[in-house]
């Protein structure tokens, strides 16, 4: 995008704001007379975010930042603005500054007429001047930013400290006034040939005080830079560019219906309070305090174990039962087979059967007298055996076929170690069939827990 492009662009957008900035001054007035509450979340409709200010102030070429001007002597002269914001959150708005007045300034140094008037000189004419005078108008687009506020121990804000800066376009036409100095061209006053309109950058700082809701009263300094060197008239030998300062009071005004609060001053951790000590609101927390109590004690309930078995109540189908049982999931006492008496037989029989424990194919201890004996007899025979494998009935026909055949393979694996040529041992898996007791018993499935060797 080009200078010219730009400037262009900025025009535009001064003209939209305009127009839109008086269709919402002339609907200053609502149909609502009702005075209503503004929720956090409710949305910008429940605010007034339109006001218009005016203000006068003093101009002056000089910065208080500093910097360099073609005249450097200081001359207050007269300033005046007006203002049309749309606030667009607490703290963040949007303005159209437009601003009018007159800037002037006078030459200083030891350079001086044949009057002693210090002066200065215009390399690109050659001419001398004392002092300059410039009418201008301005229009800028700015954001403008609350950066601290002081509430005084109030619920509403107060006093607002803002920061602004924007760019827009300002129209000038200087004047400037010759010196009466021998050898130079001399004029009376010079007045540039015709207007000029230039970018310019305002920068600024302001302090706003709440006078009440409608009207507030702001301080501001602003410091305008314009893309040029020409707004004093004088272009000096080297590359510069002009610029000069305004300080301003004034008055913003609120537009809008008189039952909605300014977005500006509201305070945002106040109205959150208010939501909160709302009695309806109020209401809705303490019903939700009693759910969550209840389901505390749903919980309380479901974690209650009288008899100490860890099972929950709920969950218990067998109450009460005597401090130390083992229980199962449902609460219900295990009960475990019998201590295994058969290892105090005075001699083990060779090919006895082997016992099991429940759903396992670990050896006792007691069978390893059958086992030796056994083994030592197919060693010395030098015969071929088959062991059978079977279980009881608890659990699934599958599991009970792979028990069994792992407590066979349990009784081979001995045998094997123990020096028993594994080419004469065959195993087989039966699972729960062909019981030689009753599986209904727990004597009966003991028994029928077993290895047997075939031969």
């Amino acid at each position: 995008m080009n200078y010219s492009t730009l400037k262009k662009t900025v025009a535009l957008s001064l003209v939209s704001l305009v127009a839109v900035g008086v269709a919402n001054a002339q609907t200053t007035e609502t149909t609502s007379s009702t005075t209503t509450t503004a929720k956090v979340f409710g949305g910008a409709g429940q605010y007034n975010t339109w006001s218009i200010g005016v203000n006068v102030g003093a101009t002056s070429n000089a910065l208080a930042t500093g910097g360099s001007n073609d005249f450097n002597g200081k001359k207050i002269q007269l300033g005046y603005g007006l203002d049309i914001k749309k606030q667009l959150a607490h703290s963040f708005s949007l303005q159209l500054n437009l601003r009018g007045g007159k800037v002037e300034g006078k030459a200083t140094g030891n350079q001086t007429d044949a009057n002693g008037v210090p002066y200065i000189t215009d390399y690109t004419t050659g001419n001398n001047y004392t002092n300059f005078s410039t009418k201008f108008w301005q229009g800028a687009i700015s954001g403008e930013v609350n950066v601290a506020t002081i509430d005084y121990l109030r619920r509403e804000n107060a006093i607002n400290f803002l920061v602004n800066a924007g760019a827009g376009l300002v129209n000038f036409k200087p004047t400037v006034y010759g010196a009466t100095t021998p050898g130079f061209p001399t004029t009376a006053s010079a007045t540039y040939p015709s207007s000029v309109t230039e970018l310019v950058i305002p920068v600024g700082v302001g302090v706003k005080f709440k006078l009440s809701d409608a009207v507030g009263l702001k301080f501001g300094y602003t410091e305008n830079f314009i893309d040029n060197d020409i707004f004093d008239g004088v272009k000096k030998g080297y590359p510069t560019k002009d610029h000069y300062s305004y300080g301003y009071a004034g008055l913003d005004f609120t537009l809008g219906s008189k039952s909605k609060p300014n977005l500006e001053w509201v305070n945002p951790v106040a109205m959150m309070y208010d939501e909160l000590y709302d009695e309806a609101l109020r209401k809705e927390v303490e019903a939700l305090k009693g759910r969550v109590t209840n389901v505390e004690n749903a919980v309380n309930d479901l974690k209650k174990d009288s008899d100490g078995d860890g099972v929950a109540d709920q969950f218990d189908k067998c109450p009460n039962t005597p401090a130390g049982t083992v229980v199962d999931g449902s609460g219900c006492a295990i009960v475990f087979p019998k201590p295994d008496t058969t290892a105090a037989a005075p001699a083990a029989a060779a090919y006895s059967n082997i016992q099991f424990e429940f759903d396992s194919s670990v050896l006792r201890t007691s069978s390893y007298p059958v086992l030796d004996a056994t083994s030592a007899d197919l060693r010395s025979s030098g015969a071929k055996v088959e062991l059978d494998g079977f279980a009881s009935s608890e659990g699934t026909a599958a599991h009970n076929m792979a028990l069994s055949r792992d407590r066979a393979n349990s009784v081979k694996t001995y045998l094997v170690n123990s020096g028993v040529d594994a080419k004469k041992i065959k195993v087989k898996a039966y699972g729960e069939t062909h019981p030689i007791a009753d599986n209904s018993t727990e004597e009966g499935r003991v028994l029928n827990r077993r290895v047997q060797f075939k031969r």
